[in-house]
């Protein structure tokens, strides 16, 4: 196993919030993961670290970007790889990425079904969320700047009027 700070360990929860995938991340054994997260999540190192985080939080719209990307664009071969798998143990469970799975289920007569988050929906709401893509971000600065320059040029004209 892989040392790591109560800080690193903290950081990266933050943007997972599973304890047991950020232990994974971390070098931790998928065994071990749900124990030593426990234990991490109780130290007063990280409780303070994961609350100095969430406040300090100026990163929430890139996380929720890049959870978005991963739905979107991410691969679901691990779960490929678990649905074809004669017995998978856990420890291949527990290091499958299955971020993109909405659903996982054994059905009737020995198969699996999986169900993955819908991809175009979260390329939908990437596209919703980044302003710039639409040209927004900078039409609406440009008509603040103007709407800000001309206020100053009425504001002028009127003190102007008000000498004569």
């Amino acid at each position: 196993m892989r040392k790591f700070s109560a800080k690193a360990f903290a950081q990266l929860f933050v943007r997972l919030r599973s304890g047991s995938e950020t232990a994974v991340k971390l070098g931790v054994a998928p065994k071990d993961a749900s124990a030593q997260s426990a234990r991490l999540l109780a130290d007063e190192r990280v409780k303070k670290e994961i609350a100095r985080l969430d406040e300090s939080d100026t990163q929430t719209l890139a996380y929720v970007k890049s959870g978005l990307s991963r739905l979107a664009f991410g691969q679901v071969n691990d779960a490929a790889a678990l649905v074809f798998a004669e017995q998978p143990d856990l420890e291949q469970i527990a290091g499958a990425d299955l971020f993109n799975v909405s659903e996982l289920k054994r059905v009737k007569g020995g198969g699996v079904e999986v169900k993955f988050f819908d991809r175009q929906k979260a390329l939908e709401k990437l596209y919703e969320l980044d302003g710039e893509m639409h040209g927004r971000g900078r039409a609406e600065d440009f008509m603040k700047a103007l709407c800000t320059s001309a206020q100053g040029d009425i504001s002028h004209l009127l003190d102007e009027e008000g000498e004569q």
